[in-house]
């Protein structure tokens, strides 16, 4: 039992904080309310333009949305999910959007990670050279997409002018034509198309680690490689999870470069799952069940992520 002096009060113990007035809890209030208000103009697009067809476009795959229909469009469960379970030619797209994703994303990392390393040198001309990493990043898909399907032709590219001028080809080869080439041919538009971002980010990384530690571990005898394992390599790693996860949904939701390059052919070599949905829903009318693909693939890809994050923060924790 504690004791207190006359005409004093009892002060709060250590740790907890005193409870706050009617008055304070109604100005937080207000605040909370006023902060909920400065977030609409912001929150108002993404709710309308994103949110919105995104619910509605999952709701279409429990239907039997059909283009050029007179009857209502009515609610059929989960019939769309069971019939793609059966759909050889949709989970064959589903695995060569993974390969392209997995390929794309991990060329584009290394070849970025390369040459965020040397733009973040010293050396002569670095504002050009910056300046043209960047230019894949400022054209289009379909331009970029036309430009490459020059630089592959099978007559007139560029590509196989050189590679005959050079005496490593005996005859032009069909590089987007051929069901073992077409694929790798598009990985590699890809990888060039991704590049400049990938690279931007990892290069503001690099900036941001600070110059004393590599300072302290060359006066500690360390050489590059090693300086770049201990100290670039841990301070990088939030940048190389963010850009890795994002450019792993960006490459495996592509549409347009493969769509002007290939068109999913030759065979559906390079038809990607995005595509095959494409062409359920605008080429056969298809719309409820090529819904629930987009369904299935929002699932695959929120489960794949979840793992990837949780067991790469799970690293880092260690």
């Amino acid at each position: 039992m504690s004791v207190t002096a006359p005409g004093t009060t009892e002060s709060p113990s250590r740790g907890t904080a005193p409870p706050r007035s009617a008055a304070a809890r109604k100005q937080a209030l207000g605040l909370d309310r006023d902060a909920w208000f400065l977030l609409l103009p912001a929150l108002l697009p993404i709710l309308l333009l994103s949110a919105g067809p995104l619910l509605y476009g999952l709701s279409l795959a429990f239907t039997d949305a059909q283009s050029g229909r007179t009857e209502v469009t009515k609610f059929i469960g989960a019939d769309n999910l069971a019939d793609l379970r059966f759909d050889s030619l949709f989970w064959s797209s589903f695995k060569i959007g993974l390969v392209w994703a997995v390929c794309v994303t991990a060329l584009q990392f290394v070849l970025a990670l390369g040459l965020a390393v040397l733009l973040n040198q010293n050396l002569r001309f670095r504002w050009l050279a910056r300046t043209l990493a960047l230019v894949p990043w400022a054209m289009p898909e379909v331009v970029i997409g036309i430009m490459w399907r020059l630089v592959y032709h099978q007559d007139a590219g560029i590509l196989n002018a050189t590679l005959s001028d050079l005496h490593l080809i005996s005859q032009n080869v069909d590089w987007l034509a051929g069901i073992s080439l077409a694929l790798p041919a598009v990985i590699v538009v890809g990888v060039w198309a991704g590049m400049p971002q990938t690279t931007v980010v990892l290069l503001a990384g690099l900036q941001n680690v600070p110059h004393e530690l590599h300072e302290a571990a060359a006066l500690d005898g360390a050489g590059v490689w090693r300086r770049f394992r201990t100290v670039t390599w841990p301070a990088l790693k939030p940048v190389v999870l963010s850009i890795t996860a994002l450019n792993f949904i960006w490459n495996f939701n592509s549409f347009g470069l493969v769509y002007v390059l290939t068109g999913g052919g030759p065979g559906g070599a390079t038809r990607l799952p995005m595509l095959f949905a494409y062409e359920e829903a605008f080429r056969y009318g298809q719309f409820g069940y090529a819904a629930a693909m987009g369904l299935v693939m929002v699932a695959v890809i929120a489960v794949l992520l979840t793992v990837f994050l949780r067991n790469r923060l799970k690293g880092d924790d260690q």
